[in-house]
């Protein structure tokens, strides 16, 4: 490669970094920060592709709007380390949100299964055309016979 070829490619990096630069205002944190905290928590062996990157962008700053708007509801002026607590928690304890979830549904399940088994055992146990006698009986035979007395 000669110096005028070397001298092209550093202005294209140079431009396509002025591109990358422009597209970055309209993202809500700065794009390097955002990527160097993907590293950080991603094995090494991962490549981020770019659309990754501004979208995980985009996705912080929905998180922090979403915050903002639970903050915002409160009715003082001076926003307490205790409000921003409970206004992250359903972002901090996801964990134990989804293993509440699935004891719930679980615990649903079983409901739902003792409920089908009394069913059956009501069906089986309690019918009303058992025998013969049952067959002929009909709730308006005790009514026709007051009416005739």
């Amino acid at each position: 490669m000669n110096e005028n070829e070397e001298i092209e490619e550093s202005e294209e990096l140079e431009n396509s970094e002025e591109i990358e630069d422009a597209e970055d205002d309209s993202l809500p944190f700065a794009k390097a920060e955002v990527v160097r905290l993907m590293k950080e928590n991603l094995d090494d062996d991962k490549m981020i592709r770019e659309r990754v990157k501004v979208e995980m962008n985009k996705f912080l700053g929905d998180v922090l709007k979403n915050v903002c708007k639970q903050l915002n509801d409160y009715p003082y002026t001076t926003i307490e380390y205790e409000m921003l607590k409970e206004s992250i928690y359903p972002y901090t304890n996801i964990k134990r949100i989804n293993q509440e979830k699935k004891r719930i549904l679980l615990h649903l399940e079983a409901i739902k299964s003792d409920c089908d088994a009394l069913s059956m055992d009501v069906k089986k146990t309690l019918k009303l055309k058992d025998t013969e006698e049952e067959e002929n009986f009909s709730l308006f035979d005790d009514d026709e016979e007051v009416l005739e007395e």
